[in-house]
Protein backbone atom coordinates (compact mmCIF):
# COMPACT_ATOMS: atom_id res chain seq x y z
CA UNK A 1 0.00 0.00 0.00
CA UNK A 2 1.52 3.30 -1.08
CA UNK A 3 1.54 6.06 1.50
CA UNK A 4 0.05 9.45 0.81
CA UNK A 5 1.89 11.68 -1.65
CA UNK A 6 1.35 15.41 -1.28
CA UNK A 7 1.83 18.05 -3.96
CA UNK A 8 3.34 21.46 -3.40
CA UNK A 9 5.12 24.55 -4.57
CA UNK A 10 8.49 25.83 -3.40
CA UNK A 11 8.10 29.56 -2.78
CA UNK A 12 11.46 30.39 -4.42
CA UNK A 13 9.76 29.59 -7.75
CA UNK A 14 8.14 33.03 -7.38
CA UNK A 15 10.59 35.10 -5.34
CA UNK A 16 8.94 38.33 -6.58
CA UNK A 17 5.50 37.38 -5.22
CA UNK A 18 4.25 38.09 -1.70
CA UNK A 19 3.39 35.34 0.79
CA UNK A 20 -0.30 36.02 0.14
CA UNK A 21 0.11 35.79 -3.66
CA UNK A 22 1.96 32.48 -3.38
CA UNK A 23 -0.70 31.03 -1.10
CA UNK A 24 -3.46 32.14 -3.52
CA UNK A 25 -1.61 30.57 -6.47
CA UNK A 26 -1.08 27.26 -4.63
CA UNK A 27 -4.79 27.15 -3.75
CA UNK A 28 -5.76 27.94 -7.35
CA UNK A 29 -3.46 25.12 -8.53
CA UNK A 30 -5.11 22.59 -6.21
CA UNK A 31 -1.87 21.75 -4.40
CA UNK A 32 -1.50 20.34 -0.88
CA UNK A 33 1.03 22.80 0.49
CA UNK A 34 4.08 25.03 0.26
CA UNK A 35 7.80 24.71 0.91
CA UNK A 36 8.68 28.16 2.27
CA UNK A 37 12.10 29.49 1.28
CA UNK A 38 14.50 31.13 3.71
CA UNK A 39 15.87 33.74 1.31
CA UNK A 40 12.84 35.97 0.66
CA UNK A 41 9.66 34.79 2.34
CA UNK A 42 10.64 33.38 5.74
CA UNK A 43 13.94 34.77 7.02
CA UNK A 44 16.07 32.70 9.43
CA UNK A 45 15.55 33.81 13.02
CA UNK A 46 12.38 35.84 12.34
CA UNK A 47 10.07 33.53 14.26
CA UNK A 48 7.18 36.02 14.36
CA UNK A 49 7.09 36.33 10.57
CA UNK A 50 7.40 32.53 10.22
CA UNK A 51 4.47 31.99 12.60
CA UNK A 52 2.36 34.52 10.67
CA UNK A 53 3.18 32.81 7.34
CA UNK A 54 2.27 29.44 8.89
CA UNK A 55 -1.06 30.79 10.08
CA UNK A 56 -1.93 32.21 6.64
CA UNK A 57 -0.90 28.94 4.96
CA UNK A 58 -3.05 26.81 7.26
CA UNK A 59 -6.04 29.17 7.07
CA UNK A 60 -5.98 28.72 3.28
CA UNK A 61 -6.26 24.96 3.79
CA UNK A 62 -2.64 24.30 2.85
CA UNK A 63 0.12 22.44 4.69
CA UNK A 64 3.62 23.75 5.38
CA UNK A 65 5.61 21.03 3.62
CA UNK A 66 9.12 22.15 4.55
CA UNK A 67 11.47 25.04 5.24
CA UNK A 68 13.84 25.60 2.33
CA UNK A 69 16.89 26.94 4.14
CA UNK A 70 20.25 28.03 2.74
CA UNK A 71 22.27 26.48 5.55
CA UNK A 72 25.41 24.97 4.00
CA UNK A 73 27.19 23.50 7.02
CA UNK A 74 29.95 26.08 6.80
CA UNK A 75 32.49 26.48 9.57
CA UNK A 76 30.97 28.77 12.23
CA UNK A 77 27.60 28.89 10.44
CA UNK A 78 24.77 29.06 12.98
CA UNK A 79 21.93 26.59 12.54
CA UNK A 80 19.91 27.94 15.50
CA UNK A 81 18.08 30.81 13.65
CA UNK A 82 17.10 28.40 10.87
CA UNK A 83 15.74 25.92 13.39
CA UNK A 84 13.82 28.72 15.18
CA UNK A 85 12.07 29.74 11.93
CA UNK A 86 11.32 26.13 10.98
CA UNK A 87 9.81 25.53 14.43
CA UNK A 88 7.64 28.68 14.21
CA UNK A 89 6.60 27.67 10.69
CA UNK A 90 5.61 24.19 11.87
CA UNK A 91 7.77 22.69 9.13
CA UNK A 92 8.29 18.93 9.40
CA UNK A 93 11.60 19.10 7.54
CA UNK A 94 14.40 21.63 6.93
CA UNK A 95 16.09 21.50 3.56
CA UNK A 96 19.84 22.24 3.71
CA UNK A 97 22.64 22.56 1.15
CA UNK A 98 25.58 20.16 1.27
CA UNK A 99 28.43 22.69 1.45
CA UNK A 100 29.89 24.60 -1.49
CA UNK A 101 32.09 21.95 -3.09
CA UNK A 102 31.45 18.62 -4.73
CA UNK A 103 32.45 15.46 -2.91
CA UNK A 104 35.07 14.83 -5.59
CA UNK A 105 36.69 18.26 -4.98
CA UNK A 106 36.71 18.01 -1.17
CA UNK A 107 39.65 16.81 0.93
CA UNK A 108 38.89 13.99 3.39
CA UNK A 109 39.35 16.46 6.25
CA UNK A 110 36.92 18.99 4.75
CA UNK A 111 34.37 16.27 4.09
CA UNK A 112 34.61 14.84 7.60
CA UNK A 113 34.16 18.32 9.12
CA UNK A 114 31.13 18.99 6.88
CA UNK A 115 29.55 15.68 7.86
CA UNK A 116 30.13 16.45 11.56
CA UNK A 117 28.43 19.85 11.28
CA UNK A 118 25.39 18.29 9.61
CA UNK A 119 25.31 15.59 12.27
CA UNK A 120 25.11 18.41 14.84
CA UNK A 121 22.32 20.16 12.92
CA UNK A 122 20.37 16.89 12.60
CA UNK A 123 20.75 16.33 16.34
CA UNK A 124 19.50 19.86 17.17
CA UNK A 125 16.51 19.48 14.85
CA UNK A 126 15.68 16.01 16.21
CA UNK A 127 15.13 17.57 19.64
CA UNK A 128 12.37 19.69 18.02
CA UNK A 129 10.88 16.76 16.09
CA UNK A 130 12.01 18.26 12.75
CA UNK A 131 13.90 16.31 10.09
CA UNK A 132 16.86 17.64 8.09
CA UNK A 133 17.36 16.76 4.40
CA UNK A 134 19.97 17.72 1.82
CA UNK A 135 19.11 19.48 -1.40
CA UNK A 136 20.25 17.12 -4.18
CA UNK A 137 22.15 19.70 -6.18
CA UNK A 138 25.00 20.37 -8.56
CA UNK A 139 27.93 22.34 -7.13
CA UNK A 140 27.53 20.73 -3.68
CA UNK A 141 28.60 17.46 -2.04
CA UNK A 142 25.33 15.92 -3.30
CA UNK A 143 26.09 16.62 -6.99
CA UNK A 144 26.64 12.89 -7.51
CA UNK A 145 25.06 9.85 -5.93
CA UNK A 146 28.51 8.84 -4.66
CA UNK A 147 28.83 12.15 -2.81
CA UNK A 148 25.30 12.07 -1.42
CA UNK A 149 25.69 8.54 -0.05
CA UNK A 150 29.17 9.27 1.33
CA UNK A 151 27.87 12.35 3.18
CA UNK A 152 24.79 10.59 4.57
CA UNK A 153 26.93 7.68 5.72
CA UNK A 154 29.65 9.92 7.20
CA UNK A 155 27.12 12.13 9.04
CA UNK A 156 25.44 8.92 10.18
CA UNK A 157 22.34 10.36 11.83
CA UNK A 158 18.83 8.84 11.62
CA UNK A 159 17.31 12.34 11.42
CA UNK A 160 19.14 13.18 8.18
CA UNK A 161 17.73 12.46 4.72
CA UNK A 162 17.99 13.73 1.16
CA UNK A 163 15.76 15.27 -1.48
CA UNK A 164 16.01 14.21 -5.10
CA UNK A 165 15.61 16.20 -8.30
CA UNK A 166 16.57 15.28 -11.86
CA UNK A 167 20.02 16.41 -12.98
CA UNK A 168 19.66 17.36 -16.68
CA UNK A 169 23.37 16.67 -17.29
CA UNK A 170 23.04 12.89 -16.93
CA UNK A 171 21.02 10.19 -18.72
CA UNK A 172 17.54 9.00 -17.80
CA UNK A 173 19.00 5.62 -16.78
CA UNK A 174 21.51 7.35 -14.50
CA UNK A 175 18.71 9.41 -12.94
CA UNK A 176 16.72 6.25 -12.18
CA UNK A 177 19.82 4.62 -10.66
CA UNK A 178 20.23 7.68 -8.41
CA UNK A 179 16.68 7.31 -7.11
CA UNK A 180 17.20 3.60 -6.43
CA UNK A 181 20.41 4.28 -4.48
CA UNK A 182 18.83 7.13 -2.47
CA UNK A 183 15.64 5.28 -1.52
CA UNK A 184 16.61 4.54 2.13
CA UNK A 185 17.24 8.28 2.67
CA UNK A 186 14.67 9.78 0.30
CA UNK A 187 12.69 12.68 1.74
CA UNK A 188 10.95 14.98 -0.76
CA UNK A 189 11.12 15.47 -4.53
CA UNK A 190 11.62 18.71 -6.44
CA UNK A 191 9.61 18.49 -9.63
CA UNK A 192 10.50 20.27 -12.89
CA UNK A 193 11.31 19.48 -16.50
CA UNK A 194 14.71 20.62 -17.79
CA UNK A 195 16.91 19.51 -20.63
CA UNK A 196 20.62 20.22 -21.08
CA UNK A 197 21.92 23.75 -20.42
CA UNK A 198 19.08 24.14 -17.88
CA UNK A 199 16.48 24.73 -20.59
CA UNK A 200 13.02 24.74 -19.03
CA UNK A 201 9.96 22.97 -20.43
CA UNK A 202 6.39 22.37 -19.37
CA UNK A 203 6.16 19.36 -17.07
CA UNK A 204 3.80 17.68 -19.55
CA UNK A 205 6.75 17.38 -21.98
CA UNK A 206 8.58 15.26 -19.42
CA UNK A 207 5.53 13.27 -18.24
CA UNK A 208 6.89 9.92 -19.49
CA UNK A 209 10.18 10.46 -17.68
CA UNK A 210 8.33 11.45 -14.51
CA UNK A 211 6.18 8.29 -14.71
CA UNK A 212 9.43 6.31 -14.63
CA UNK A 213 10.78 8.36 -11.72
CA UNK A 214 7.54 7.78 -9.81
CA UNK A 215 7.59 4.03 -10.32
CA UNK A 216 11.08 3.97 -8.74
CA UNK A 217 10.22 6.45 -5.95
CA UNK A 218 7.19 4.36 -4.96
CA UNK A 219 9.56 1.48 -4.14
CA UNK A 220 10.46 3.29 -0.90
CA UNK A 221 6.95 2.54 0.42
CA UNK A 222 6.99 5.85 2.32
CA UNK A 223 5.22 9.19 1.95
CA UNK A 224 6.94 11.90 -0.08
CA UNK A 225 6.05 15.46 -0.99
CA UNK A 226 6.34 16.38 -4.68
CA UNK A 227 7.22 20.06 -4.83
CA UNK A 228 7.08 22.08 -8.06
CA UNK A 229 10.01 24.35 -8.89
CA UNK A 230 11.46 26.18 -11.94
CA UNK A 231 8.46 26.69 -14.22
CA UNK A 232 8.68 27.77 -17.85
CA UNK A 233 9.27 31.54 -18.14
CA UNK A 234 8.50 31.84 -14.40
CA UNK A 235 4.88 32.25 -15.49
CA UNK A 236 1.71 31.63 -13.48
CA UNK A 237 0.16 29.93 -16.53
CA UNK A 238 3.01 27.42 -16.87
CA UNK A 239 2.90 26.78 -13.13
CA UNK A 240 -0.85 26.08 -13.19
CA UNK A 241 -0.37 23.75 -16.17
CA UNK A 242 2.49 21.94 -14.37
CA UNK A 243 0.36 21.57 -11.22
CA UNK A 244 -2.37 19.92 -13.29
CA UNK A 245 0.19 17.57 -14.85
CA UNK A 246 1.65 16.69 -11.44
CA UNK A 247 -1.75 15.95 -9.94
CA UNK A 248 -2.49 13.71 -12.91
CA UNK A 249 0.83 11.86 -12.58
CA UNK A 250 0.23 11.14 -8.89
CA UNK A 251 -3.34 9.87 -9.33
Amino acid sequence: MMNHMRTGLTSVTFRQKSVEEIIALAVQAGLSGIEWGGDVHVAPGDAASAAETARKTREAGLAVLSYGSYYRGGEGEDFAPILASARALGAPVIRVWAGKKTYEESTPEEFAALAARFRGAAEMAAAEGIRVAFEYHRGTATQTIAGALALLEAANHPNLGCYWQPNPDITHEEQLAEIDALLPYLENIHVFCWTGKNERHLLSEGADRWRDYLSHIRESGRSHDFILEFVLNDSDEAFLADAGTLRGLLK
